[in-house]
């Protein structure tokens, strides 16, 4: 069975994934002392692979996991131009990501998961590489900031497969139709 392409990712209102000054400390839900991980457990147990754009991955190793690696039980694999020695369990790639996309496929494996930032996220829609969308929505509207998606993405049908409500975040799983 093909390994599922799913984009893992949380937006404003507005459709931001980060605002204006690239911070992302906005995507709590209503009560910012809620104890939950709004359902990452049970995503990442089929998930054995991350790809992750350069920006992102500098701001999680250099923002939010300054002690170690976060995804360090997963391949990750960075997009990236610059020539970086490659970890263990990370991989600094310079490539088409619908070259890598079919490269990993090919592999045994789980899941892999489109992790962001927005301009991977959206190389991977125009390349109708996403095989399911789980989008937790925020009950924030930021007004500007990184959009998760750009105007003059080609049209993607899309079918609603789940809807969750956690702490005032709306979790919703789309496939691709």
């Amino acid at each position: 069975m093909k390994r599922k392409v799913i984009l893992y990712i949380s937006q404003s209102l507005d459709g931001f994934i980060a605002d204006s000054k690239g911070n992302v400390d906005w995507i709590l839900g209503n009560n910012e002392n809620y104890d939950s991980d709004y359902g990452y457990e049970t995503f990442i147990k089929d998930i054995d692979t991350v790809i992750l754009g350069a920006n992102t991955y500098k701001q999680i190793k250099n923002e939010l996991s300054l002690d170690k690696w976060v995804y360090e039980d997963l391949q990750s694999y960075v997009l990236t131009n610059e020539k970086i020695k490659d970890s263990i369990n990370i991989k600094y790639v310079n490539m088409n990501i619908k070259k890598l996309i079919n490269k990993l496929q090919q592999e045994k494996g789980k899941n892999i998961w489109i992790c962001g930032g927005a301009n991977l996220v959206n190389q991977c829609v125009k390349e109708n590489l996403i095989d399911e969308y789980q989008i937790t929505t925020v009950p924030v509207i930021l007004g500007s900031g990184i959009r998760l998606f750009e105007e003059n993405n080609k049209k993607v049908r899309l079918e609603l497969k789940d809807t969750k409500e956690e702490n005032g975040l709306i979790i919703g799983i789309y496939a691709k139709r």
